[in-house]
């Protein structure tokens, strides 16, 4: 399992080179292109699914787990990624500037769907709101400039009335992001296993139906999907079974490595958060013998550091782009 550290810093100039060389399978992992909606949309996670389509070379690709504590697990902190948060003000380290266009590093988007998962739990009140909307602000623009689906929006706690699942979906808008955070008012828990369970589920069984309707020579595709929990307290219930379950039915259905992508990353100062996160990171895939869907960055513990939407979309490439290493490394040795 990868733990990625805030202190390293990042080099995007490779990205283009190696997502041009990104497997033809994964290309082919689009959607059909459905209007935009208001937030008010109820779009279903079953519309995803659409037969593939030839891409052109220009054109754009786009059972409820039982509540345990989780284990801890010694830490293994010598691996480094990209930053997810900008360095403090007396700091070197300089961040690199979001691109756009065919210059953009963050065209991968165009092949993924994005969803947030963000905690709205009482302690996430003050500043690490404040941090955690203007990062979404900032992204929303980037991901839909990649994607005209948008981005979807998840709270712990709250629920977004006018849709099934609660969420606010299709957010192409950086004032839909402040409106939304400005009605939601951080109060509660933090339900993160049960809340990540209703984000999985359906879409696993939309993986699942995608598998037997292959196996039947069908040529159905699900776009990957990347969620990303932003959090600052330590989840109140089994947030590892549900992943461990997760991965192991991608793993038992030989689905891509990149089909799902879940990265934590912690606002605020709470050191048992920063622990949790680790936890949830260290040894996961060897412990359980199972793919490594999971990228944590957790607070490192410098007053100075503030989450980005930047530094977010770097951590996610950085994921994406390791899955896509260790595909061509398996690839190659099957060739010898």
């Amino acid at each position: 399992m990868t733990t990625l550290s805030p202190a390293t810093t990042f080099c995007s100039q490779s990205t283009s080179s190696k997502l041009s060389s990104m497997p033809l399978r994964l290309k082919r992992f689009t959607s059909k292109k459905e209007p935009k909606s208001s937030l008010s949309s109820s779009r279903s996670l079953s519309s995803r699914i659409s037969p593939a389509t030839p891409v052109a070379a220009n054109s754009k690709t786009t059972n409820p787990f039982p509540v345990t504590t989780p284990t801890r697990r010694p830490k293994n902190l010598d691996e480094a990624a990209p930053p997810a948060y900008s360095p403090p003000t007396n700091s070197a380290v300089k961040t690199a500037p979001i691109l756009s266009n065919e210059d953009s590093p963050y065209s991968f988007l165009e092949q993924f769907d994005t969803v947030f998962l963000i905690d709205d739990s009482g302690s996430m009140a003050g500043r690490s709101w404040r941090e955690t909307a203007a990062a979404l602000t900032a992204i929303t623009p980037i991901c839909t400039d990649h994607d005209s689906d948008g981005i979807d929006i998840y709270f712990l706690n709250h629920r977004n009335r006018r849709d099934s699942t609660g969420a606010y979906r299709n957010i192409s808008a950086t004032v839909g992001v402040e409106s939304i955070f400005n009605s939601v008012r951080p109060l509660g828990g933090t339900p993160t296993g049960t809340r990540l369970q209703h984000i999985l589920k359906p879409y696993l069984a939309q993986v699942e139906d995608m598998i037997e309707r292959q196996a039947q020579g069908q040529e159905v595709t699900v776009k990957p999907l990347n969620i990303i929990v932003i959090t600052d307290g330590v989840a109140s219930d089994d947030v590892e079974s549900v992943i461990v379950q997760a991965a192991r039915k991608l793993d038992a259905w030989g689905a891509e490595p990149w089909q799902i992508g879940i990265q934590f990353f912690q606002v605020g100062r709470e050191p048992d958060a920063a622990e949790d996160l680790q936890d949830l990171d260290d040894a996961l895939s060897t412990t359980h013998d199972i793919r490594d869907i999971v990228d944590t960055v957790p607070w490192t513990g410098d007053d100075g550091q503030i989450l980005t939407g930047a530094g977010i979309l770097k951590v996610v490439l950085g994921s994406v782009n390791r899955k896509l290493d260790r595909r061509r490394g398996s690839d190659e040795r099957l060739r010898k």
